[in-house]
């Protein structure tokens, strides 16, 4: 391959809206979907992350009202998410040391700090920094959280309560806890999973149409009402007495005001609770920056995300979610990839998404407290597979070995330790490798990008090593460069020239993919053809070759 062609126009949101009438209808009727998709998703995450299931709900809707008024990306979905429930956990355990109402508020005020770093992070322009995140380390990062959460909610989903706390422990006792699993609890469990699993399955019109999610409450609770589970009872099957309760529905306070929790600053000092602030701060904005990108990209009309703008308002909503008890909130692909096929054309469908979870928790909370912990737990274990799924795995090797070599080095410690340590580690072998691959240290240290302009095109040379790091020099000269351009006589062409570079890395290639749907001109890569790929994918890392 020489060269890459890429033609995507970016829009201005205003010149593109449509008029207001259609505006509020399109986002009304997407909002609804995504607030059924929503619900019992943000219940579930609140439980897995060691905070109060209404927790969950009041993220979402600050994520819907208030996010969406401060100015977030138009299309993203905003609240809780499965990606942040291992920070959530980890914080709500350490912090409160076996206490988790103690652990839960002193979690809140990490989150409060967390957001306020988030803000200082958009007010001083770096929330693209995600842009330099290599794909492997985050697909590995995601999949240890999915294993994370299946070592955890599959014992929820069997109604066990396991030994061990920690998560290799907890694969191990998934086996005994499998024979020892409450019947009816496992019923409604294996019935969420199959609906869960089995719905992406089914081609017809209606099943695209109905979230899975609220197929799978339409179904078990129901069976949990004629089970009796909110009575406390025993019941035989077989040879064994097993018992039933309310402990195994969601359990709500009587009010919405009643939900509203304050932080406990007590500890934020500590080493621990700076530790947590990191964690959200950078996991949250990476994980929330490269969702805005990855919906800019299928938005039908092209538009462009303000990612610092976007970063601003989460940040805000992280701020307000933390100061009443809230999880701490992302940009969320799933939710976001739904509101988009539902036909949202702004941010008003994630207003609106708030403003149903709003009414329905309101002035129906008694429904919500009909639904049973071992289907929010089969929902998460879903997830949890989606994340760590073997295609993960897959693709990981089709780039190369080299990026197998990041995903499962992040993976693993992670499992073994923590995110940060995880991502750190991670990071630290993908520059060990570069080094060993002939990368010059002044690479990373001092990364550049040399632009001239002829004419309508701009042609922009990358020295020493086009890797991670040159991402972000590349794109401040790029855009400082068409920033000003409005059409006839602006830049139609940007030429980036590997030619002279020792090596161009995955992560380099994938960055420049998601930059050049910024840009109004499109992207030829110039000088691949005198490097050697270390596989056959188009996004393989490329060695200069050797005499």
């Amino acid at each position: 391959m020489t060269s890459e062609q890429h033609g995507l126009k970016a829009h201005d949101d205003l010149a593109t809206a449509p008029r207001r009438g259609a505006f509020q209808t399109a986002d009304v009727k997407s909002g609804f979907l995504v607030f059924l998709i929503a619900l019992p998703l943000c219940l579930g995450i609140a439980l897995a992350s060691g905070f109060p299931p209404v927790a969950g709900v009041l993220t979402a809707i600050v994520g819907g009202v208030l996010v969406s008024l401060l100015g977030s990306a138009p299309l993203t979905i905003k609240g809780p998410a499965a990606g942040l429930i291992v920070i959530a956990l980890g914080a709500v355990q350490e912090l409160g040391g076996g206490d988790l109402a103690v652990g839960y508020r002193r979690a809140l005020a990490v989150g409060v700090v967390a957001a306020v770093v988030q803000i200082a992070f958009a007010l001083c322009r770096v929330a693209t920094v995600g842009i330099a995140m290599s794909p492997s380390v985050v697909h590995g990062m995601l999949a240890a959280i999915g294993i994370i959460i299946i070592s955890k909610q599959a014992h929820v989903a069997l109604g066990v309560k396991p030994e061990s706390k920690e998560t290799l422990g907890l694969i191990a006792e998934i086996p005994h806890s499998v024979a020892s699993a409450n019947p009816r609890v496992l019923l409604l469990g294996v019935l969420g999973l199959l609906i869960m699993f089995g719905m992406p399955l089914i081609r017809a019109r209606w099943a695209r149409a109905v979230p899975a999610p609220l197929v799978v409450l339409a179904v078990t609770v129901p069976v949990a009402l004629w089970f009796h589970v909110g009575v406390p009872h025993d019941y035989r099957f077989m040879t064994t007495t097993y018992h039933l309760g309310p402990e195994f529905l969601v359990r709500l306070p009587g009010t919405l005001l009643d939900a509203v929790a304050f932080p406990d600053f007590s500890v934020i000092l500590s080493g621990t609770s700076l530790k947590y602030v990191v964690m959200f701060a950078l996991i949250g904005t990476i994980e929330s920056t490269l969702t805005v990108l990855a919906v800019d990209s299928m938005d039908p009309e092209r538009r462009s995300s303000d990612l610092n703008r976007d970063l601003l308002a989460l940040g805000g909503g992280n701020l307000v979610s933390a100061l009443i008890g809230g999880l701490p909130m992302i940009s969320e692909i799933v939710r976001s990839r739904a509101n988009i096929d539902a036909g949202a054309v702004s941010r008003g469908s994630n207003f609106f998404h708030g403003v149903f979870l709003l009414l329905f928790v309101a002035l129906a909370p008694g429904l919500l407290q009909t639904i049973p912990l071992a289907v929010l737990a089969a929902m998460l274990v879903y997830t949890g597979t989606r994340l760590a799924s073997p295609r993960e795995f897959a693709h990981a090797r089709e780039v190369g070995l080299d990026q197998l070599a990041l995903f499962l080095t992040t993976m693993f410690v992670t499992l073994a330790t923590d995110l940060l340590m995880g991502v750190a580690a991670g990071l630290a072998l993908k520059i060990v490798l570069h080094l060993v691959r002939g990368v010059p240290p002044v690479a990373f240290l001092r990364p550049r990008a040399v632009a001239v302009r002829s004419g309508s095109v701009l042609n922009v040379r990358v020295p020493a090593a086009a890797v991670f790091t040159a991402l972000l020099p590349l794109r401040r000269t790029v855009n400082g460069a068409t920033k000003d351009d409005t059409g006839d006589g602006g830049v139609t062409e940007v030429v980036v020239d590997v030619t002279d570079a020792t090596l161009v890395d995955h992560t380099f290639l994938s960055g420049l993919a998601t930059m050049s749907r910024e840009w109004r001109a499109t992207l030829t890569l110039r000088g691949l053809d005198g490097l050697v790929p270390v596989s056959a994918h188009p996004q393989a890392t490329r060695r200069r070759r050797r005499a």
